[in-house]
């Protein structure tokens, strides 16, 4: 296994701030708009940028909220494996609101299809973005692009890509994992 560092700390931290930049220059005020993280990944991203919009820049209220996908995904029973659902927590409506959904890596988009129907549970948002830290963009399946991306990476499809998060992992990188 062959294992290549695509982002380090210093350069994920560089594109967090880049991200929350463009967030605040589309949403300014966060009045009518709203984080959601989808879990589980998506959540130590939309937290850190919550966090950056809150502390760095000030953003008084931003409506904030995780989103569990697993059994809206067209796969959950494909594998061999039981699959064990995170919480949702979102405790708000959407209904007219500018939705920014956040995910770690756009691989195929069925995770993102997956929160799109997801997300029609809390009302009927009044635009929806994506905003993800790695775009894998030559292994989509569905035709759906990131509105922000942190990083656009073209791995082949025996190539993983691993985002390392230090809430979790213990330390912020982005690692590309080939065989």
């Amino acid at each position: 296994m062959i294992q290549k560092v695509l982002l380090s700390s210093k350069e994920i931290d560089i594109i967090l701030h880049r991200l929350a930049c463009q967030l605040l220059e589309n949403h300014l005020t966060f009045s009518d708009s709203v984080l959601i993280g989808l879990q589980p990944r998506g959540t130590f991203l939309a937290h850190r940028l919550r966090d950056i919009l809150r502390d760095d820049y000030q953003v008084k209220h931003i409506p904030f909220g995780l989103l569990d996908i697993t059994f809206y995904r067209d796969d959950f029973r494909r594998g061999d494996k039981t699959l064990a659902a995170s919480s949702t927590q979102i405790d708000f409506l959407v209904e007219g609101k500018r939705v920014v959904l956040i995910d770690d890596v756009l691989y195929t988009g069925r995770s993102i299809r997956a929160a799109l129907t997801a997300l029609q549970s809390f009302g009927r948002p009044g635009s929806i973005e994506l905003l993800t830290l790695i775009d894998r963009r030559f292994s989509r399946h569905l035709p759906i692009q990131p509105d922000y991306r942190g990083r656009q990476v073209d791995a082949i499809n025996e190539e993983r890509v691993k985002v390392c998060w230090k809430e979790n992992e213990g330390e912020d990188a982005v690692y590309l994992i080939s065989h």
